[in-house]
């Protein structure tokens, strides 16, 4: 049987597709996640099928033998003939063995694959890294492989986003964070020792110009970022100040509302009671962005 049809290749090849799918996912690149993530699914459970019987990849079409004979190791055949089934019909399969369970997620995310959804992509694939990472787990203990084997970096960020004890907030920002983090890393990939630590050093010196206006701690970077106050009325203690928006610069990670910045952790004391201070000195409404 050709090499690559074997289950190191195709595990192989899964892995590496399933990666580049957080990496989209991060880029907010949603049509190329759910193309990757599908293609990723479609191979893993192909890598489980070979092991549990290669002819369990046999396409059943117009009843000719050719494929069974083949994968069955009694036919040799040119490498452009060998057909294997579908992603639909694998994951059927491995329902029909229970290796699977139903899931009307991971079919929507076959559909997106195979362009069949009648749906936006990005609308629907923005939401499905959980069914992926839950698939993949499912399919990688049905072989006993394990998720750092298969994730790399990214192992954590699938923890996440199964951890069922974690609400949908904290999910979403940790999930955001981890992948700004390693996006941020791979700008400097091949550059000279120092680069990213210069690149921090400039920045650094360019905000001097403005001395005492305070910053926050990237979470994703730790980097520089800027962190939007905006005004509310306290009924005890009068006008008071929310972050309530941070965009780093440096990696990107955007958080939307003080929920968000809450759940990444920003360090956001200094740069309010520099705010507070500074009301206290002042009249009228304030709206600063640091």
């Amino acid at each position: 049987m050709d090499d690559s049809l074997s289950f190191e290749s195709l595990f192989e090849g899964a892995s590496r597709v399933a990666q580049k799918a957080i990496e989209d996912h991060g880029r907010g690149e949603y049509d190329e996640f759910a193309l990757h993530a599908g293609v990723a699914v479609e191979r893993l459970a192909k890598a489980v099928l070979v092991t549990l019987n290669p002819l369990y990849l046999v396409e059943m079409r117009n009843g000719n033998a050719d494929m069974l004979l083949y994968f069955g190791g009694h036919l040799e055949l040119e490498t452009s003939k060998v057909r294997t089934v579908g992603a639909k019909e694998a994951v059927q399969r491995l329902r029909r063995i229970g290796v699977l369970p139903p899931d009307s997620q991971l079919d929507l995310l076959i559909e997106l694959r195979n362009g069949t959804a009648h749906t936006t992509v990005g609308d629907q694939g923005k939401t499905l890294l959980p069914t992926l990472s839950e698939t993949v787990l499912t399919l990688l203990t049905a072989v006993g492989m394990t998720s750092s084997v298969f994730w790399g970096r990214w192992a954590r960020t699938v923890i996440v986003a199964v951890d069922r004890q974690l609400d949908e907030i904290h999910r979403d920002v940790e999930i955001r964070v981890d992948q700004a983090r390693h996006l941020f890393e791979d700008r400097f990939e091949g550059l000279p020792e120092g680069t990213k630590e210069k690149i921090f050093t400039e920045t650094e010196a360019s905000e001097a110009v403005a001395p005492g206006l305070p910053t926050v701690v990237c979470p994703a970077c730790g980097g520089k970022a800027s962190v939007t106050l905006s005004p509310i009325a306290q009924p005890d203690t009068g006008l008071d100040v929310v972050a309530d928006a941070f965009r780093c610069g440096m990696c990107g990670l955007a958080l939307h509302n003080p929920l968000e910045i809450k759940a990444a952790q920003v360090q956001t004391e200094a740069a309010l009671l520099f705010v507070r201070t500074w009301i206290k000195q002042m009249s009228g409404p304030v709206h600063v962005q640091l």
